[in-house]
């Protein structure tokens, strides 16, 4: 990183480190929108890389990979949080499709399958698993899910400071605890794709190649298991932490 006179060399950093602004950016793309472009989030990525490298200190005892890494991350947040992108209508979605769950696991004390998430949905499983496309890059948890009902999402209103860890606040060791066993109860293929998506940190071409299946499939499913396990979540709250 450091030419001769210890100075560090941004031309050659910012050649080396580029292909970490690659990797991140797609890793975050699988849980977007189409609307946002991966090159979008390469160049900001870039920007935070080049911030990196004005800021960081090696006494600061951090290696400068993961400090970058931090720091691309986070520009591409701060990118993301300035633009609208799920729309209304599959936010709508999503919390009907999530409200299919509950009831179907309500009464099956099981999870259901896609056919009958559908049929409670009155839609064909094509339609269904439209939904779950469009509905790519919803949260795991909204802070409106442990409030009150409503459109707006709470998240969005209330996320103006850039330091605030709203899931580390909403995740206390209860939750966390169930989180854990939602996601082990997950059908086997929703939790193998789990498992390869933020342990592995595969992203969802890379996962399709392992399952056999389509990138936009490795969507449908993730987002289906972000629904069973989002249910599991809200259930704690109301009757563990209200």
């Amino acid at each position: 990183m450091y030419n001769a006179a210890g100075v560090i060399d941004k031309k050659q950093s910012l050649a080396e480190f580029a292909p970490l602004v690659k990797r991140i950016a797609n890793h975050m793309i699988a849980k977007l929108p189409p609307s946002v472009e991966v090159d979008d989030m390469i160049q900001v990525g870039m920007i935070g890389l080049m911030d990196a490298l004005s800021r960081y200190e090696e006494t600061v005892g951090a290696q400068f990979e993961t400090y970058a890494a931090q720091r691309i991350r986070g520009a591409m947040l701060d990118e993301l949080r300035q633009m609208d992108w799920l729309p209304r209508g599959a936010r709508k979605s999503m919390r009907q499709i999530d409200a299919a769950v509950h009831a179907l696991q309500q009464r099956s004390g099981r999870a259901p399958t896609e056919a009958e998430i559908a049929s409670e949905l009155k839609v064909p499983v094509a339609e269904y698993q439209q939904m779950l496309l469009e509905g790519r890059g919803t949260q795991l948890i909204h802070y409106e899910d442990f409030l009150e009902d409503g459109d707006d999402d709470f998240l969005e209103r209330n996320c103006a400071d850039s330091s605030a860890d709203p899931l580390a606040s909403l995740l206390d060791d209860n939750l966390r605890e169930v989180l854990i066993d939602a996601i082990a109860n997950l059908p086997e293929r929703e939790k193998t794709l789990m498992g390869l998506y933020y342990e592995q940190e595969l992203n969802f071409k890379e996962i399709g190649a392992v399952l056999g299946v389509s990138e936009s499939r490795v969507c449908q499913i993730h987002n289906q298991a972000v629904s069973r396990l989002r249910v599991k979540l809200k259930e704690c709250a109301w009757t563990s932490i209200a």
